[in-house]
């Protein structure tokens, strides 16, 4: 490409923009139209959210073991994820991984601001699919702008309704992959096609058509402002440390036009104010005010100003990924000096701990004794002593299993009585059974001793658990 050409190019692009010299950001008023161009920061956003919600529509479908692999069994009240069930005993790993993600969340925020809104969250993905999808049908923003003042005719109607028709199938999709991760997903598909789905899991998909055709096709951005709470919190969690999309205002001002000749009227900054960073914004903010509610730090201004850059013959940098320290020229701080991000990391590793914890101490099968209390011990008429316990046994597995209780320690020659006929014990749900151990008084010399019970299934011996108790007598005289 030669100069001639090159600077005509840039002089159309500033052209194409005069309408955006008085930009504001928009509070509903009218419907943004972000250009799509390409760039690093814009495949590391489609990689990203790809990586994030693919498993979202697809894993679900996965079967294991004839079952469904990853299944919120809530109407059983259990959670399967391939061999392993996380039974209502074990919800407490459940506020550990909610306390792991928003830890998680507000360390990177405290270090990289909203990253997570900028590639990951749904509302971004599913809009920047919604837009995608509106580029192709209706055109570029200059075509879609024209395309919505223009009268109706039939051409509008055929695009609009293509448009409309396709969100409203994301839409669908989106409800029936949802539900699909708390029932089987080949089941639900059969009932759907049938119209046989209960009451509920109609007021679900409805629920959630209607939630993405509105949040992600309608509203857009303005769900990031209104509606999202993290946007309005971010504010308390990053500080002049925070990396971020940032302006470099010296290097940048005074900004000024650049002519076809390439001639530049009298001293300027290297922003040449093309508008192009707020053309692309999602949101619609123009980055060089400084830091705004709806930066979602996505980076697609870096792509949309490193290519004006490159086409001007100016380094790429103008606007990058910095702190408002480094801008200003302050050192700039490692992550590892922010203190409040390592208590962060600090309060994940131990969710963490406690977590992997629990899953290396399920069991297929948990144990609960509880000895009577009143009283807590009988004297027979041969003078044997004996206690009562209540048996409490959730079995994990994914079947019934007859069990057999046995003792360790205790008294010479006590009895177990009340689990002769090997009680049944249904899978995925407790059961409870009253168990007597009956010692001979002589053998008995001391007021408390020690008692460990262990019940096992009679099929598979590798199923089972142990509980520590005690066994209580009179004092000996």
């Amino acid at each position: 490409m030669n100069q001639e050409t090159e600077k005509k190019e840039v002089g159309a692009v500033t052209s194409i923009y005069q309408e955006f010299e008085t930009w504001s950001v928009n509070t509903g008023g009218q419907t943004i139209h972000a250009k799509r161009m390409p760039g690093f920061f814009r495949t590391i956003k489609d990689r990203a959210q790809l990586a994030m919600w693919l498993p979202f529509f697809l894993f679900p479908y996965v079967r294991w073991n004839g079952g469904q692999a990853i299944l919120f069994d809530i109407e059983h009240r259990q959670f399967h994820f391939f061999s392993l069930t996380v039974l209502p005993q074990d919800i407490w790993m459940l506020s550990l991984v909610l306390l792991v993600a928003a830890m998680t969340l507000f360390a990177v925020t405290s270090v990289a601001s909203r990253v997570w809104c900028g590639y990951f969250c749904f509302q971004t993905a599913w809009t920047d699919w919604f837009t995608w999808i509106e580029d192709k049908i209706e055109g570029n923003p200059t075509a879609r702008r024209k395309l919505d003042q223009a009268p109706w005719d039939f051409d509008k109607l055929k695009k609009k309704t293509i448009k409309h028709l396709s969100w409203m199938l994301i839409a669908l999709l989106t409800g029936i992959s949802f539900t699909i991760w708390f029932v089987d997903a080949f089941v639900y598909w059969d009932k759907l096609l049938h119209l046989q789905l209960g009451v509920i899991s109609w007021i679900v998909l409805v629920m959630f058509f209607v939630g993405t055709y509105i949040l992600a096709g309608l509203l857009r951005e303005q769900t990031c402002f209104w509606l999202c709470p993290y946007a309005r919190i971010q504010g308390v969690m990053t500080d002049a440390q925070t990396i971020m999309p940032t302006y470099d205002y010296t290097r940048g001002e005074p900004r000024g036009k650049l002519r076809r000749g390439g001639e530049v009227v009298a001293p300027q900054g290297d922003c040449i104010d093309c508008f192009q960073c707020v053309q692309v914004c999602p949101t619609g903010v123009d980055i060089r005010q400084g830091q705004q509610l709806g930066c979602i730090t996505c980076g697609l201004c870096l792509d949309a100003c490193d290519s004006i850059m490159d086409k001007i013959g100016k380094p790429r940098g103008l606007i990058r990924y910095a702190s408002l320290d480094e801008i200003s020229g302050k050192p700039a701080k490692k992550m590892y000096q922010h203190p409040r991000t390592l208590v962060y990391i600090a309060i994940i590793m131990a969710a963490l701990a406690g977590i992997l914890y629990g899953l290396t101490h399920l069991g297929s099968m948990t144990l609960k004794v509880i000895p009577e209390r009143q009283p807590l011990y009988v004297s027979m008429s041969d003078g044997s002593i004996q206690n009562k316990y209540e048996f409490k046994i959730v079995n994990k597995t994914d079947k019934d299993l007859r069990v057999k209780v046995s003792a360790e320690g205790g008294i010479k020659d006590m009895v177990i009585l009340g689990a002769e006929n090997m009680p049944m014990t249904h899978h995925g749900r407790g059961t409870s059974f009253t168990i007597f151990v009956k010692a001979p008084g002589a053998n008995i010399n001391k007021e408390i001793t020690p008692l460990q019970f262990r019940v096992e299934s009679v099929d598979d011996p590798t199923v089972f658990a142990e509980y520590n108790t005690k066994f209580n007598a009179p004092k000996p005289r």
